[in-house]
C-alpha cells in the first residue's frame, strides 16, 4: 500500500510538472484585461463544480483568452484538458468519440484507452471523473451534442472543477444551463493600434505611413484581433502606396483569410436565418427592428425568432434604441456571399442595393427570376433610368425600396408613360413596395398582387393602378 501511495503521489508530480503552456498569443495585447474578467467568473477558491461561457463572433480572440486562462490555472487541477476545435473535430466520422478519448487520455494520462461508442465514453468520463478536480475547456463549440458528449453535467467531475466553453453561439450555453457568460469585447482604440504597430512596424519605425492611413486601417478592422493580425504583417516593411494600394482592394473586396473565419458563422444558419442576415447585411443595417421585423415577415420570414438567433451567433446587435447593427466587417462578409452569387452578372444575384448595379439592371431589362430584392438608398443626386420591362423577369421580386430624396437626397427619374413603350409594370408576388414620390400616372401589376402587404408611394403623382391589378 504504502508503494502505491508513493507511485500515485510520484505521478500526480509527474503531471503537473510535465504539462506544457499552450501558446496564446505572438503579441497578447489586451488579452491581459479580458482574463481578469473570465478569472472574476470562475471563482476557483469554491469547492462548487462550475462552468462558464467564452462568448463572441469570430476573430475576436476567444481561443486566445481560453488559452490565456488554461495556463493561468492548470496548476491548481489534478488533471486538464484543452479540447481545440470541438466544431471541425465532431463534424467528422466518430469526432465525438475521438474527442472523448484525449480528453480521458489527457487528464488521466492513459495512451491505450478504448472508446467504442459516444454513449459509452459518457459513462467512461462520468466513472473516471466524478472524484477528480479537474480543468476542461471545450473551444468552438457550436452545438449541444457536443457538450452531452464531453461535459453533460456538473456532477460528472469532482469538486472544485471547471468547465470552459467558448463559443458563437450564445444559446449554446442557454441550452446547457450555463449562466455565467464572458461576452468577449472588440479592442478599444488604443489596444488595436498597439496591436498593429506591433505587427506592422517591428522597433515602432512607421517609416513614412501616415497617421491616417493607420486610422483607415484600423477602422477597417473596428476592434477585430483577427483582421490586425492578418493585416499587420502583411502591411511590415510595405511602402505608403503599398497601404494604399491595401485599402483600396479591401474597399472592393473582403481578406479571403479574414472572410473564412467569418462565414463559419453564416454557414452554420438554417435558411431562415441566413435570408434574414443577408438582408439585415445588403438593406437593413442602421434600420429600427420593428420595421425591419414587418419588412422581412410580409416576404414570409419568422423574423422574430430570426433576429434572436443572429443575436445569440454574435452575427448582429440591437442597441438602446431599437436599432439593428452589424460589425462593419460582418455586413461585408453578407455582402460578399450575395457578389459572388453571380460575380459578373448583377441581375443573377439574390439582392440589389449598389447604384451601379441597379443601373445596370433596370435600364438594360437583365434581372431574373433570382432577384429577390431591391433597396437602393442613393446618396447624391443620380438618375436611374428604369426601363418599362425592367421587371418583366423578376418573377420572384418580393421587396422593393427607393426612398424619398428628401431622407436619401437622390432622385429616381422615370421616363414619361409614353415613352419607351409606356409606364413600368411590377410582378404580381412583390410583397413590400416603397417608392415615396413615384413619379408616374399609372401603377402597374402583370397579374393581381394578392400578396402585397404594404404600399407606400406617399407624394407620387398616381392617378389609377394599371393593368390586372385590382
Amino acid at each position: 500500500d504504502k508503494t502505491k501511495f508513493i507511485d500515485s503521489i510520484v505521478k500526480e508530480i509527474s503531471t503537473i510538472v510535465g504539462r506544457v503552456p499552450l501558446g496564446v498569443a505572438k503579441y497578447p495585447v489586451g488579452v491581459g484585461r479580458r482574463v481578469e474578467k473570465v478569472m472574476s467568473l470562475l471563482s476557483t477558491r469554491s469547492d462548487d463544480v462550475q462552468m462558464i461561457g467564452i462568448w463572441g463572433p469570430g476573430g475576436i480572440g476567444k481561443t486566445t483568452v481560453a488559452k490565456d486562462v488554461y495556463n493561468s490555472i492548470a496548476s491548481q487541477f489534478g488533471g486538464c484538458s484543452f479540447l481545440p476545435n470541438v466544431r471541425e473535430t465532431s463534424s467528422k466520422p466518430d469526432g465525438l468519440v475521438h474527442l472523448q478519448k484525449t480528453l480521458l487520455s489527457e487528464i488521466l494520462w492513459k495512451e491505450n484507452l478504448v472508446v467504442f461508442s459516444v454513449d459509452g465514453g459518457v459513462n467512461l468520463i462520468r466513472d473516471r471523473l466524478c472524484c477528480r478536480k479537474i480543468l476542461l475547456v471545450l473551444d468552438d463549440v457550436d452545438h449541444g451534442d457536443q457538450l452531452n458528449a464531453l461535459a453533460g453535467e456538473c456532477g460528472w467531475f469532482g469538486e472544485g472543477s471547471r468547465i470552459i466553453i467558448t463559443t458563437r453561439d450564445k444559446h449554446v450555453l442557454t441550452a446547457h444551463r450555463i449562466d455565467q457568460v464572458y461576452e468577449v469585447k472588440a479592442l478599444d482604440q488604443g489596444e488595436a493600434f498597439e496591436l498593429l504597430r506591433s505587427y506592422a512596424f517591428p522597433g515602432n519605425q512607421t517609416k513614412g505611413i501616415s497617421r491616417d492611413l493607420i486610422d483607415n486601417i484600423l477602422g477597417y478592422a473596428n476592434g477585430l484581433p483577427l483582421v490586425i493580425v492578418v493585416l499587420g504583417p502583411f502591411l511590415c516593411g510595405r511602402s505608403k502606396g503599398e497601404w494604399e494600394s491595401t485599402l483600396e482592394k479591401l474597399a472592393e473586396s473582403p481578406n479571403k483569410d479574414i472572410n473564412s473565419v467569418l462565414k463559419i458563422s453564416f454557414y452554420a444558419l438554417e435558411d431562415n436565418e441566413k435570408d434574414i442576415f443577408l438582408d439585415i447585411a445588403c438593406f437593413f443595417k442602421g434600420r429600427h427592428r420593428d420595421y425591419v421585423t414587418r419588412v422581412l415577415d410580409s416576404c414570409g420570414l419568422k423574423t422574430l425568432i430570426g433576429i434572436q438567433i443572429l443575436i445569440e451567433r454574435s452575427l448582429v446587435t440591437i442597441n438602446d434604441k431599437g436599432i439593428v447593427q452589424m460589425h462593419d466587417l460582418i455586413q461585408l462578409m453578407g455582402q460578399d456571399i450575395v457578389k459572388q452569387e453571380c460575380p459578373n452578372d448583377p441581375g443573377k444575384r439574390s439582392r440589389l442595393w449598389c447604384y451601379d448595379d441597379v443601373c445596370e439592371v433596370l435600364s438594360e431589362d437583365s434581372g431574373t427570376d433570382s432577384v429577390k430584392g431591391i433597396v437602393l438608398q442613393l446618396p447624391r443626386q443620380e438618375e436611374l433610368d428604369i426601363s418599362p420591362s425592367a421587371f418583366t423577369h423578376m418573377r420572384r421580386l418580393k421587396l422593393l425600396i427607393f426612398p424619398t430624396a428628401q431622407v436619401s437626397g437622390g432622385a429616381i427619374c422615370l421616363p414619361n408613360d409614353s415613352s419607351r413603350g409606356g409606364p413600368i409594370c411590377l410582378p404580381k408576388d412583390l410583397r413590400w413596395l416603397e417608392w415615396p414620390g413615384y413619379p408616374l400616372s399609372t401603377l402597374k401589376f402583370n397579374a393581381v398582387p394578392k400578396k402585397l402587404v404594404c404600399i407606400d408611394v406617399p407624394g407620387s403623382r398616381i392617378k389609377e393602378f394599371g393593368g390586372n391589378s385590382k
